[in-house]
């Protein structure tokens, strides 16, 4: 079947770009003008409505400018649910519009943990969820309301966290990006610990994500599960490519971090996502009339393709 990783790779040599764009709402970012608009439209100015529709309002702008430019979405959950269900309700909103531009999306949501609860997250991000039948007097499956390509997930409990989200992906032909050496500067002093092996922490990971990924291979040939590897730290992407050569990366850090373009690829094969660049570029590079933002982000997203596609054919990369 065909499956995330093919979809992904698909795109990428239809619009030629490996750019990811992250979806991270900051009303502190957002022009006045759209959080105006925001408290026009809400019903419940109580209860985080007006924030949500705001949140809706410029981001369905955004999506829709920059979807020639951009293989894959990314939305951070974090900045969703700490508007309550409003903000829950905003995230379905804006992952909707995506799939209506043609998007793939991956989730942002890094969960963790094992057994049930593993497998619930799992079920009900990636999969599908129990509803009862009052008329058959029985359980049936539906489909997830998130319904998402793929997710990010955190590997510290093992093996009992991530076999609920493989047998998914397994199933389903979703896909999940397990965090391993992400791009925070100074770096997680988790991952940078040394082992009884003389591996660090992120290398013995990147080998259990090596064991977890059998039989998760789509038709290209890359697998399904892959990894966070942050294009801050590109002396170590080039390790994390000989432990994982068929694993496909998902590598922040690229802009707003500092991680270079040229840093970026060196994790190919790999969607490079990039958020406040393009996302508030109206206030960042273009500094223009908040009115213009889509226009703004538009120039900075076929911008950020062009330059990672540069770098990728100083790397001898292209895959196209």
């Amino acid at each position: 079947m065909k499956t995330f990783v093919d979809e992904l790779m698909k795109e990428i040599q239809k619009k030629q770009s490996i750019l990811c764009l992250e979806l991270d709402p900051q009303l502190k970012y957002l022009p006045p003008h759209i959080l105006d608009k925001g408290h026009e439209e809400a019903r419940h100015p109580f209860e985080f409505e007006p924030e949500a529709r705001a949140i809706v309002i410029y981001f369905e702008e955004i999506v829709k400018a920059v979807a020639p430019y951009v293989v894959v979405a990314k939305p951070q959950m974090a900045f969703y649910e700490k508007y309550g269900h409003w903000g829950v309700w905003a995230f379905e909103k804006v992952v909707q519009s995506c799939r209506e531009n043609n998007l793939l999306v991956i989730e942002d949501a890094k969960r963790c943990d094992g057994g049930d609860t593993a497998m619930a997250y799992a079920e009900g991000h990636l999969g599908t969820v129990d509803t009862w039948n009052p008329r058959k007097q029985e359980f049936v499956k539906e489909l997830s309301i998130f319904n998402i390509n793929a997710m990010t997930v955190v590997p510290w409990i093992g093996t009992s966290c991530l076999s609920p989200f493989v047998e998914i992906v397994k199933k389903s032909g979703k896909g999940i990006f397990v965090v391993d050496k992400t791009s925070f500067k100074p770096n997680s002093e988790i991952e940078q610990l040394v082992t009884t092996s003389g591996r660090k922490v992120w290398e013995e990971t990147a080998l259990l994500v090596k064991q977890w990924s059998q039989g998760c291979e789509g038709e290209c040939g890359l697998n399904n599960v892959g990894v966070v590897l942050g294009a801050t730290f590109p002396e170590e992407a080039e390790v994390m490519a000989n432990l994982l050569p068929n694993c496909f990366k998902l590598v922040p850090g690229y802009g707003a971090q500092f991680g270079t373009a040229d840093d970026a690829v060196k994790g190919w094969p790999c969607t490079v996502s990039s958020s406040r660049d393009i996302d508030y570029a109206y206030q960042r590079k273009f500094k223009c009339d908040p009115i213009e933002f889509p226009e703004a982000a538009r120039k900075e997203a076929e911008s950020s393709r062009d330059d990672l596609n540069q770098a990728l054919k100083r790397a001898g990369k292209t895959p196209w």
